[in-house]
């Protein structure tokens, strides 16, 4: 299997001193849809953001074997796409085709590139339509498949999402899990929801407190009603 994400003694502090990763080690290969779950706080946010050089800090991150720093920063996020928890935090265009353009015309594309490549994005997010509404105005629903499409239209081959079904209602969430699904590409989602962990992720990685508990097959990972509980993840206490 190609490897594709690398992490190796991967550790983070606030400029406060609170510290939220703690020596994280893990490898990411072509083609997985990796779950990376926890408690609220657990540092799942925190490593995402080291995963395109948002942030920086102690220990090795590398994509295709390239370290993430400054010289690559660029080729870096042109590889791994990352999409926020808080869809209003990527989308602040007065259009939804401004917004789903802005990568590809930061990367040089041309006008008649940047349409196909738009058109396309939507399309995949299943928001051919929206061209010309304000992203302002539309469910959050909406929000993060048009945040996903800001993302897809640069052609990443590693899609990293924060919380993608959080304070959704149950309609918007299983149609965003199918959305998801359905992309061909290498994922990483983060996440306290074990049903679309469930639906959509062969393997899944618990962090807490900033450390790496496990990693496995979801299945084996979500079977083990303990381990989940000690770690918040658990609806019923283990008798």
């Amino acid at each position: 299997m190609e490897e594709i994400i690398r992490v190796d003694n991967l550790s983070f502090s606030y400029p406060d001193g609170q510290s939220a990763l703690t020596d994280v080690n893990l490898t990411i290969y072509r083609g997985e849809t990796v779950a990376l779950i926890g408690p609220n706080g657990a540092g799942k946010s925190t490593l995402l953001l080291h995963l395109n050089g948002i942030l920086h800090s102690n220990g090795v991150v590398k994509v295709f074997g390239r370290a993430v720093d400054d010289k690559n920063l660029r080729w870096v996020r042109s590889k791994v796409g990352l999409v926020f928890q808080n869809p209003d935090d990527q989308l602040f265009s007065p259009t939804v085709f401004e917004d789903v353009a802005f990568g590809p015309i930061n990367m040089g594309y041309s006008e008649a590139e940047v349409r196909k490549l738009v058109t396309r994005a939507l399309e995949w997010v299943g928001m051919i339509g929206y061209e010309q509404r304000s992203p302002h105005h539309l469910s959050l629903g909406e929000k993060k498949r048009i945040a996903i499409a800001t993302v897809l239209s640069m052609n990443p081959e590693v899609l990293v999402i924060d919380e993608p079904t959080g304070n959704l209602d149950p309609g918007s969430k299983w149609s965003l899990i199918e959305l998801l699904k359905g992309l061909e590409i290498t994922k990483i989602i983060a996440s306290h929801d074990l049903e679309l962990v469930q639906a959509l992720c062969p393997r899944a990685i618990i962090l807490d407190r900033g450390e790496v508990i496990a990693d496995g097959a979801t299945s084996h990972i979500l079977a083990d009603k303990r381990l989940l509980s000690a770690h918040g993840l658990a609806r019923n206490k283990p008798s």
